[in-house]
């Protein structure tokens, strides 16, 4: 290139410049769209502008009903979402707040009054709860399960203030029925109480079937030794030093079901409790037989036959019968939503959802802190623990920061679909049973969950209180 030509295009370059013609032409396209795209406001509404710039609790705040008490706490939103379901769960975030069983038996008043709810099913042994549902009903005669009631570990579960009241509520509602029959019912999902349930089937084979009950009682000794703890049976038995009983206990279920005819003729009420009895003490078997097992999962085992109790009930009961559920968190919250999925593990809430899709309604509970009853392990004293402020990471305290005290937050179909989608994602969520440990909380007390996947609604309690339990007898 000689040196008049360089002159030239220097020359050119210049006036380009001084026309302003350089910019427009050199920078690309895509980078003029990308700068205009990046300075063009957000074209939504103001309202849809403000939700998406929303700090979440402001957004779960906008999207709950909030109460002042559990009393005064408007439910017609919630009945109305729950609308034609026919299973309920009610759920709890442990089993010693105050709280969580105040608003259940709410919650179930209204169901049974405006919706025609007529099974109220729980997480406690069967022949236990068959007390309380003799009693509610009224029905004649002694109740077959003779002792009190809700006497072992965790007895503060259910023989506790709260509880009572409710049931004392349900008595007087049930008067105004006709028959026992037509009553409200009160029934347990549980098999802990193996032995309560022995106790009935021997009772009442020996009222209706003599020779019956004798075989009965010889099959049934085989599980003596180990009335006072169940959980040495699972030892002895993968130790090979004790035979299992497990062909005895299917045994007297078998020979019930083949006079089954007869003995429904005689009573078919008693029959069903006895019925579902002799299937608890074989279910209660075979979990305690195997609950040490590597290849068993006892959570599966136990959340299976609840759910199979409650089928049972419920087509006992009517084809239209309505159930409420009242259960932790953990059964009752969809375990395709946690991190239990993972583990092969399912629980009553998949199950009904599974069976019942729209017909039910999942409601989980929670709180930031207070005071809760709980032991230190299995077995141990009840204490009235201080429960810790939620952790940083978990939904607990989300919810904790959003500016009200006590609120009831649909999920299924929520005020604002943002909330949703944002609430999406795994997050901690805190479950505290009957044992509690504020020192390794995080490790034994929380697990990760998609609240909106496991719940159809949610219910907070900022601060929760401890129940009372009733005073034990001497």
């Amino acid at each position: 290139m000689n040196i008049r030509t360089s002159i030239k295009r220097c020359t050119l370059f210049l006036l380009l410049i001084i026309a302003g013609g350089w910019h427009n032409q050199a920078v690309p396209d895509a980078v003029n769209n990308a700068h205009l795209e990046a300075s063009v406001p957000f074209k939504g509404t103001t309202e849809q502008t403000k939700q998406a710039t929303a700090a979440l609790p402001d957004l779960i705040y906008d999207s709950s009903e909030h109460f002042l008490d559990i009393e005064s706490a408007n439910l017609d939103g919630l009945l109305e979402r729950i609308g034609d379901s026919q299973v309920v769960l009610l759920g709890e975030a442990s089993h010693g707040s105050h709280e969580f069983y105040e608003m259940r038996a709410r919650i179930t008043r209204e169901l049974i009054e405006k919706k025609g709810f007529n099974i109220i099913a729980v997480e406690a042994d069967w022949p236990d709860a068959s007390r309380v549902n003799h009693f509610v009903r009224g029905f004649d005669g002694k109740p077959m399960f003779k002792n009190r009631p809700f006497a072992g570990f965790p007895r503060w579960m259910w023989a506790n203030h709260s509880v009572l009241t409710f049931t004392h509520w349900l008595k007087d509602y049930n008067q105004r029925f006709n028959s026992a029959e037509d009553a409200v019912g009160f029934y347990g999902l549980d098999f802990y109480n193996m032995f309560g349930s022995i106790e009935v089937v021997l009772d009442y084979l020996q009222d209706v079937d003599p020779k019956a009950a004798e075989s009965a009682r010889w099959r049934y000794g085989c599980l003596l030794p180990w009335i006072h703890d169940p959980s040495l049976y699972s030892r002895v038995s993968r130790s090979r030093r004790y035979r299992t009983c497990e062909y005895e206990v299917y045994a007297v279920l078998q020979d019930l079901l083949k006079r089954r005819e007869l003995y429904k003729q005689l009573d078919k009420q008693r029959f069903f409790s006895a019925e579902q009895n002799a299937r608890l003490v074989r279910n209660g078997e075979h979990y305690f037989r195997t609950m040490y097992d590597d290849n068993t999962d006892s959570w599966n085992q136990r959340d299976h036959n609840m759910f199979v109790t409650l089928q049972a009930v419920m087509k006992h009961r009517s084809k239209t019968s309505k159930a409420v559920v009242w259960a932790h968190n953990s059964h009752i919250g969809d375990a395709r939503a946690t991190d239990r999925n993972a583990r092969g593990q399912y629980n009553l809430g998949q199950l009904v959802r599974e069976t019942f899709g729209d017909k039910s309604y999942l409601i989980g509970f929670g709180t930031d802190h207070g005071t809760v009853a709980a032991a230190s392990e299995w077995g141990a004293p009840m204490q009235v623990m201080q429960v810790q402020p939620s952790h940083e990471d978990s939904y607990e305290r989300l919810f904790h920061d959003t500016k009200t005290d006590n609120f009831l937050l649909p999920l299924r179909n929520p005020v604002q679909e943002i909330t949703r989608k944002k609430l999406l994602t795994e997050r901690l969520e805190r479950a505290i049973g009957t044992m509690y440990d504020p020192k390794a909380e995080l490790k034994k007390h929380y697990f990760h969950a998609s609240l909106p996947r496991q719940f159809d609604e949610y219910i907070w309690f900022n601060e929760t209180r401890a129940v009372r339990p009733l005073p034990e007898k001497r």
